[in-house]
Protein backbone atom coordinates (compact mmCIF):
# COMPACT_ATOMS: atom_id res chain seq x y z
CA UNK A 1 0.00 0.00 0.00
CA UNK A 2 1.57 3.52 -0.96
CA UNK A 3 2.44 5.96 1.82
CA UNK A 4 3.67 9.14 2.67
CA UNK A 5 5.14 9.70 5.55
CA UNK A 6 6.26 13.54 6.37
CA UNK A 7 8.22 14.79 9.15
CA UNK A 8 10.81 17.60 10.77
CA UNK A 9 8.19 19.75 10.96
CA UNK A 10 8.22 22.74 13.85
CA UNK A 11 8.21 26.03 15.36
CA UNK A 12 11.05 28.34 13.55
CA UNK A 13 11.62 32.05 14.37
CA UNK A 14 12.10 33.76 11.19
CA UNK A 15 15.29 33.60 9.47
CA UNK A 16 16.01 29.95 10.84
CA UNK A 17 15.84 26.55 8.74
CA UNK A 18 14.14 23.53 8.85
CA UNK A 19 14.58 20.07 7.05
CA UNK A 20 11.06 18.36 5.83
CA UNK A 21 11.33 14.62 5.43
CA UNK A 22 9.04 12.44 3.15
CA UNK A 23 9.50 8.66 3.63
CA UNK A 24 7.34 6.42 0.68
CA UNK A 25 6.35 2.93 0.93
CA UNK A 26 4.47 0.70 -1.74
CA UNK A 27 5.49 2.57 -4.63
CA UNK A 28 8.26 2.20 -6.92
CA UNK A 29 10.10 5.73 -5.73
CA UNK A 30 12.08 6.07 -9.11
CA UNK A 31 9.30 6.17 -11.36
CA UNK A 32 7.41 9.23 -9.26
CA UNK A 33 7.94 12.67 -9.47
CA UNK A 34 7.94 14.14 -5.43
CA UNK A 35 6.52 17.57 -4.59
CA UNK A 36 5.86 19.26 -1.84
CA UNK A 37 2.54 21.24 -1.06
CA UNK A 38 1.46 23.99 1.93
CA UNK A 39 -1.77 25.06 2.89
CA UNK A 40 -1.58 27.97 5.47
CA UNK A 41 -5.02 28.83 7.33
CA UNK A 42 -7.68 29.71 5.62
CA UNK A 43 -5.77 29.88 2.30
CA UNK A 44 -5.79 27.53 -0.54
CA UNK A 45 -3.40 24.54 -1.03
CA UNK A 46 -0.13 25.81 -3.13
CA UNK A 47 2.71 23.62 -4.85
CA UNK A 48 5.89 24.33 -3.26
CA UNK A 49 8.22 22.14 -5.04
CA UNK A 50 8.87 18.95 -7.09
CA UNK A 51 11.92 16.90 -8.01
CA UNK A 52 11.66 14.40 -11.25
CA UNK A 53 12.93 10.91 -10.76
CA UNK A 54 16.64 11.94 -11.78
CA UNK A 55 17.28 13.91 -8.64
CA UNK A 56 18.10 16.85 -10.81
CA UNK A 57 17.05 20.32 -10.51
CA UNK A 58 13.73 20.97 -8.73
CA UNK A 59 11.36 23.24 -9.48
CA UNK A 60 10.04 25.93 -7.25
CA UNK A 61 7.46 28.59 -6.95
CA UNK A 62 8.64 31.73 -7.08
CA UNK A 63 8.24 32.97 -3.25
CA UNK A 64 10.54 30.25 -2.11
CA UNK A 65 13.33 30.08 -4.83
CA UNK A 66 16.63 30.94 -3.62
CA UNK A 67 15.43 29.84 -0.14
CA UNK A 68 14.34 26.26 -1.03
CA UNK A 69 15.54 22.97 -1.82
CA UNK A 70 14.40 20.15 -2.70
CA UNK A 71 15.95 16.39 -3.12
CA UNK A 72 15.56 12.75 -2.57
CA UNK A 73 17.62 9.75 -2.03
CA UNK A 74 16.07 6.94 -4.61
CA UNK A 75 18.07 4.23 -2.74
CA UNK A 76 16.21 5.64 0.55
CA UNK A 77 12.77 6.54 -1.07
CA UNK A 78 13.20 9.46 0.55
CA UNK A 79 12.29 13.65 -0.72
CA UNK A 80 13.10 16.17 1.63
CA UNK A 81 12.95 20.27 1.42
CA UNK A 82 15.39 22.41 3.23
CA UNK A 83 14.07 25.29 3.88
CA UNK A 84 16.39 28.57 4.57
CA UNK A 85 15.27 31.74 5.44
CA UNK A 86 12.35 31.33 6.52
CA UNK A 87 9.27 34.23 6.78
CA UNK A 88 6.15 34.29 8.90
CA UNK A 89 4.03 33.63 5.26
CA UNK A 90 6.34 30.29 4.84
CA UNK A 91 3.71 29.09 8.37
CA UNK A 92 1.95 26.07 6.82
CA UNK A 93 0.87 22.66 6.80
CA UNK A 94 3.45 21.01 3.87
CA UNK A 95 2.41 18.27 2.32
CA UNK A 96 4.45 15.56 0.65
CA UNK A 97 3.07 14.21 -2.75
CA UNK A 98 3.60 11.78 -5.25
CA UNK A 99 2.86 11.53 -8.96
CA UNK A 100 3.96 9.29 -12.06
CA UNK A 101 6.20 11.13 -14.13
CA UNK A 102 4.44 12.23 -17.65
CA UNK A 103 1.54 12.89 -16.08
CA UNK A 104 0.06 16.03 -14.21
CA UNK A 105 -2.01 14.48 -11.77
CA UNK A 106 -0.18 13.58 -7.89
CA UNK A 107 -2.18 10.73 -7.55
CA UNK A 108 -1.01 10.42 -3.62
CA UNK A 109 -0.89 12.50 -0.69
CA UNK A 110 0.78 12.24 2.39
CA UNK A 111 -0.62 13.77 5.84
CA UNK A 112 1.65 16.82 5.96
CA UNK A 113 3.71 18.18 8.05
CA UNK A 114 3.36 21.77 10.63
CA UNK A 115 5.58 24.18 10.33
CA UNK A 116 5.26 27.51 12.01
CA UNK A 117 7.24 30.84 11.39
CA UNK A 118 7.65 33.55 14.22
CA UNK A 119 8.65 37.04 14.05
Amino acid sequence: QVQLVESGGGLVQAGGSLRLSCAASGLTFSAYTMGWFRQAPGKEREFVAAITWSGGTGDYTDSVKGRFTVSRDNAKNTVYLQMNSLKPEDTAIYYCAAKIVGRNQYNYWGQGTHVTVSS
